[in-house]
């Protein structure tokens, strides 16, 4: 099998439907064994790029190549020699544990005198040895999630694709599923990840921002927030924060929701904070806390697709 210190390398990829394009001209470099993020909200063509690196799509235009092998001529090697974990889980749900782990192995072509041995480190690493025989409907998400991975990774390959693979899972369980990444990480295999959860860009090698179909930035997590965020970032506690952004939007500055705060986006500290106190104190909003926080990728993110 072709081997290479680069893993992924793409050029101009593009795939067009008539007039639209859902991917735009985009580069990729990813080496092997690093974990790099692909990151951007719904929409913004992460899927369709990772089903174009996976020979499930052909590209509109671009050349490249996934594990040594060429993505217009050579999709079917590719498939022999990658891991796919989609969105939508591609176990049944109607077998059980052991059941889908044998159905994959004969998928994915294990050799015979291995499946016992790949079966037991799926259960062991999926922390499921206790629910093997258990119905995969059964199982909370988090296991499925864990159990979905394994199946992708049992031909152990040496390039992972993983699309939104911690959505729709609690926070603990979105954890351990990339420290297990990690680990897979540091053993040699590569992986790329698309998610639109910005905390866990900072779980990656390498990013890639993408936002309609193009890649707006690139770089390591702390080589983003230097780059693209040279201005402050002020976090605000109030009561009304809809309210608390339209008056602080109107005024020309930039302000976001996050959670159950506003992040303010301003240039000087010295005069943004008497102006937000102002400006609140004259719509009548009271103002808990004002403080300057470390930018988050969120915020990173948030600058540049306003710039753009």
């Amino acid at each position: 099998m072709k081997r290479a210190a680069i893993a992924v390398k793409v050029r101009g990829l593009t795939k067009r439907y008539g007039d639209f394009a859902a991917v735009d001209n985009i580069d990729l470099n990813i080496k092997k064994g690093e974990i790099f993020g692909f990151l951007g909200p719904n929409g913004a063509g992460k899927s369709t790029t990772i089903k174009m690196l996976c020979g499930l799509l052909l590209p509109t235009a671009g050349e490249g190549s996934v594990g040594g092998f060429d993505i217009m001529k050579e999709s079917e090697e590719i498939k022999k020699n990658i891991g796919y974990m989609s969105q939508k889980f591609s176990l049944y749900d109607d077998l059980t544990v052991e059941e889908n782990i044998h159905f994959f192995s004969g998928i994915y072509g294990v050799a015979n005198s291995r499946k016992k041995e790949r079966l037991e480190w799926v259960l062991e690493m999926a922390e499921l040895q206790d629910r093997r025989k258990a119905v995969t409907k059964t199982l909370p998400g988090g296991f499925k999630q864990r159990l979905a991975l394994g199946c992708a990774i049992l031909h152990e390959p040496p390039i992972l694709f993983l699309d939104e693979p911690t959505s729709g899972v609690d926070p603990l369980s979105r954890r351990n599923f990339w420290n297990l990444i990690n680990g897979m990480s540091k053993a040699g295999i590569t992986i790329f990840v698309t998610t639109h959860y910005m905390d866990e860009a900072d779980y990656c090698n390498r990013l890639a921002l993408i936002y309609r179909g193009r890649i707006i930035a690139e770089g390591t997590p702390n080589e983003l927030k230097q780059k693209y965020m040279t201005r402050y970032v002020l976090e605000v506690e109030t009561d009304n924060l809809v309210q608390t952004m339209e008056v602080l939007n109107k005024s020309g500055m930039e302000a976001a929701i996050f959670g159950s705060l506003l992040h303010v986006t301003v240039d000087s500290l010295e005069k943004a904070v008497p102006q937000i106190r102002e400006l609140l104190g004259d719509a009548g909003i009271l103002a808990h806390r004002i403080e300057r926080i470390v930018p988050s990728l969120e915020d990173v993110f948030v600058t540049l697709i306003e710039a753009s």
